[in-house]
């Protein structure tokens, strides 16, 4: 299975009639799990909600990471890679806002 390349990614949730950050993820590596030796992504949240409180990494396998969807009978990816140049630099912005703190 191919692993997600670093960079900028919406989930299947993402508003297109919403803001730039709506359910937009940054994947920030994928490592392996030291006894099932199972394949994770690393990624961290562009976007905060009242339960979330704040900037957030996540961590999920890769198989599930690069699974698809099915809602209201059509199959979508989890997740999508954001190549649009502009949407990548106001994402950008945002974790860089988000997450100076980790640097």
């Amino acid at each position: 299975m191919n692993t997600p390349e670093p960079g900028f990614y919406y989930h299947y949730k993402h508003d297109l009639n919403g803001t730039v950050d709506n359910f937009a993820y940054e994947v920030i590596a994928t490592g392996t799990h030291t006894e099932s030796l199972e394949t994770l992504v690393v990624y961290r949240s562009l976007y905060t909600t009242e339960t979330q409180g704040g900037s957030h990494y996540w961590i999920r396998p890769l198989e599930m990471f690069m699974g698809t969807i099915e809602k209201n009978g059509k199959t979508f990816p989890r997740f999508i890679q954001i190549t649009d140049a502009h949407t990548i630099s106001e994402l950008t912005a945002i974790r860089d806002r988000m997450y100076s703190k980790d640097k």
